[in-house]
């Protein structure tokens, strides 16, 4: 095999790209050669979950210093929220997180998922060194470490025909039981805070100068809506969010839309509920977004102060 140049990275990346199913059955490329703070991850990949996975690739043995660079990768893009997530995504797999989740694993509504509460690892090789997968089955099995590997057999036919066989050190269904005892569910909740003005404009201030994508949105969009209009509905935030060309299409729109909406319902961000407050004319979505009338004029001093008003 080696001599007939067929385990090349460069072979592998080749397969991987056109059958990520080699990579197991749940699992969905974003794209590869993504950048983090401690060097490029070759694949990076979501499965049906919402978490990401880094994926390594080795041309021959895995050795066990792979799996210190994998964790590495992983503890960086562990701080990655669904803003970056997204951003990463559309730059590299050119659509939406929500778009390639649907196409790859069917319909699936971005609201109930959690976007990276869990980082994954999976080294891909033609084989692995004892060390490394004593290591592997010590972290999955006594700290429910989510960290695989896949191990390639490479065959050509008579006929010509390439055939690639794989072997889970880990079986993907104990792996998939593990990473779902492992998720850490994010509270929600529709309470609002209680907090005393100077206390409460300091946390909107706080949250709205936050260097993320879905506070900006809040910001710029949300929040001087509601200043203008008694009641904003969801269309008009849709239509807003096109208008800005934050979205192309209501269909953008909408996942944009469901990511404010679920940021507004952390239980932890009250203080934005104390100041909005909204409709629920399904257990699924909010409506009717509207300020709270006494907090108005603390709103739109927050607002002015940071020049978005």
């Amino acid at each position: 095999m080696v001599q007939e140049g067929r385990r090349e990275v460069e072979d592998l990346q080749r397969w991987i790209r056109s059958h990520p199913a080699i990579l197991g059955e749940d699992l969905a490329l974003i794209g590869e050669q993504i950048p983090t703070k401690t060097g490029l991850v070759d694949f990076l990949a979501i499965d049906r979950a919402g978490n990401l996975v880094v994926v390594e690739l080795k041309r021959d043995r895995l050795p066990r210093e792979v799996l210190a660079q994998a964790l590495d990768y992983a503890s960086d893009i562990a701080g990655w929220d669904a803003d970056k997530v997204s951003e990463v995504c559309v730059k590299y797999a050119g659509q939406t997180v929500q778009d390639l989740l649907n196409e790859s694993f069917g319909d699936i509504d971005l609201g109930d998922l959690i976007i990276n509460k869990v980082q994954r690892i999976l080294l891909v090789g033609f084989s692995i060194e004892e060390p490394l997968q004593r290591m592997i089955e010590w972290l999955s099995s006594t700290y429910g470490v989510s960290v695989n590997a896949v191990i390639l057999n490479y065959i050509k036919t008579k006929s010509g025909d390439e055939l690639i066989a794989r072997t889970m050190i880990i079986p993907e269904e104990i792996d998939r039981e593990r990473v779902g005892r492992r998720q850490i569910q994010i509270s929600m909740s529709d309470e609002p805070g209680n907090y005393e003005p100077d206390e409460l404009e300091m946390l909107l201030r706080s949250y709205l100068t936050e260097n993320r994508v879905t506070p900006r949105r809040i910001r710029e969009i949300v929040l001087p809506l509601c200043l203008k209009h008694e009641v904003v509905t969801r269309d008009m935030i849709k239509d807003e969010l096109i208008r800005r060309g934050e979205a192309t299409d209501e269909g953008k729109a909408g996942i944009i839309l469901t990511t404010i909406s679920r940021e507004i319902g952390i239980k932890q961000r009250d203080y934005l509920r104390q100041v909005i407050a909204y409709d629920r004319p399904n257990p699924w979505e909010k409506d009717n977004y509207r300020l709270v009338e006494e907090y108005r004029s603390l709103v739109s001093q927050v607002l002015s102060t940071l020049g978005t008003e």
